[in-house]
């Protein structure tokens, strides 16, 4: 097989498309020009063949991998799925994220305490981050230190999205059945809003 044309891609930065006289295109970087010396005219073997569309096909999955972090947070399984869903080989997305992982661009449990972050911030309980957590494919082990980080402000996120829905409404049996089922579905364990509820009696017996 021999390459008839080389030149850079139009669409993807530091793409490299390599022509065969066979009518095929390679899609490659830099690194396999170099490493296969490849020129138009060089002839390859079918052995060397086989060993670049190995190496481009690493490498795109790297390319590609990165791009994908660069323009959102995931965690390790969320980028492999996303790779091959996108048409690389698991083999190659695998790899891809193993070194990303590597080098400290990814980061499962920075990922998972940013998620955990996020869900507080809109006052959701440990439940739900939990439930995102699997969502988005970060290991269970590293759950528990994730929503950790953000454990100690139950008490608080509950009692403002109480005093948040009591604005507009007395606390009745009827809220109060509301709350708790409100609460329970954005994920904070039974015990925290008893909690929270006995802290708000005891408010209103002190102001009486």
């Amino acid at each position: 097989m021999t390459v008839s044309k080389i030149e850079p891609s139009r669409h993807a930065k530091g793409r490299i498309l390599v022509y065969l006289d066979s009518g095929d295109i390679l899609k490659a970087t830099e690194q396999e020009t170099l490493t296969f010396s490849l020129y138009p005219g060089r002839v390859l073997s079918e052995e060397e063949l086989c060993a670049l569309r190995a190496a481009a096909g690493r490498s795109g999955a790297r390319v590609r991998a990165a791009e994908m972090i660069g323009a959102r947070a995931l965690s390790k399984k969320e980028l492999c799925r996303r790779l091959v869903q996108k048409g690389e080989s698991e083999e190659n997305a695998c790899a891809a994220a193993d070194w990303l992982e590597d080098i400290g661009a990814l980061d499962d449990l920075s990922y998972a305490k940013s998620v955990v972050r996020h869900y507080a911030a809109l006052r959701y309980g440990p439940a739900k981050m939990r439930d995102e957590l699997y969502r988005r494919g970060v290991p269970r082990e590293l759950w528990d230190e994730a929503v950790a980080s953000e454990c100690g402000e139950s008490a608080e996120a509950i009692d403002a999205y109480i005093q948040a829905k009591l604005r507009c409404a007395p606390l009745d049996d009827k809220m109060r059945k509301r709350l708790c089922d409100a609460l329970r579905r954005r994920g904070f364990h039974w015990e925290d809003i008893k909690s929270a509820l006995r802290r708000l009696d005891a408010e209103d017996w002190e102001e009486e």
